[in-house]
């Protein structure tokens, strides 16, 4: 399929899509579950909360109140916003994929469950902030978690109402869900945090292994 004749606009997960933040991410629940008595050694244990939304996380794997979810949230931040936003990295490629897709015309966008606050010093922080058009993310209140609620925002907030020209690029089942959801075609991307049975049963559209694999999926726009 020539992709260029279709997809004018791109939006993308951030964790785990364009940047790792597997340091960070873990490190932050870590520090939030020993407020609550809970120690966790192993990072990898923890690696399971980067993608969905983290007040959901908490209370699905540690069977948190959402009293008890409200505060490891504000907890997690306490952290985060200090140290574990800048424990991250670009993964390689993307900047060059991003600049590809950018020369062919396309607008670009950020979808993240992350709040939108964060996600913007994120990206600021490795220069990247620059190639997108919007960067629409949930709320520091807890408010506009969902992914297919965040998609939604980013559309409107763009003035996008034509959706079969917009994809979402994403690493994990929320990602594709998210776009079903919204009647928005995916991709989804193996390099992240997805493992390829939830990926598989998630159904996206496209499916691919990295990041020059999703490069030569745009290989047509021009």
């Amino acid at each position: 399929m020539n992709l260029s004749q279709r997809y004018d606009y791109v939006l993308f997960d951030l964790d785990g899509t364009l940047t790792d933040p597997k340091i960070g991410i873990t490190s932050s629940v870590q520090y939030a579950l020993a407020a609550f008595g809970i120690h966790e050694p192993c990072l990898d244990n923890l690696v399971k909360f980067i993608g969905p939304p983290l007040k959901d996380s908490f209370r699905e794997f540690y069977g948190f109140s959402e009293d008890q979810a409200d505060k490891a949230v504000a907890k997690y931040r306490e952290y985060f916003a200090d140290r574990g936003l800048y424990e991250n990295e670009a993964f390689p490629d993307i900047p060059h994929m991003l600049d590809h897709l950018l020369k062919c015309g396309k607008t670009l966008a950020v979808a993240t469950s992350k709040p939108t606050y964060f996600a913007e010093k994120i990206l600021e922080y490795f220069h990247l902030k620059e190639k997108f058009s919007f960067v629409g993310g949930s709320n520091l209140d807890g408010t506009r978690m969902k992914k297919a609620e965040v998609i939604s925002f980013v559309l409107e907030e763009m003035g996008i109402s034509e959706l079969n020209r917009v994809i979402m690029v994403g690493d994990r089942k929320h990602d594709v869900i998210g776009a079903q959801e919204t009647g928005i075609d995916s991709i989804g991307v193996l390099y992240g945090y997805g493992s390829r049975e939830e990926m598989e049963k998630a159904k996206p559209t496209y499916s691919v292994e990295t990041v020059k694999d999703l490069e030569a999926l745009f290989k047509d726009f021009s």
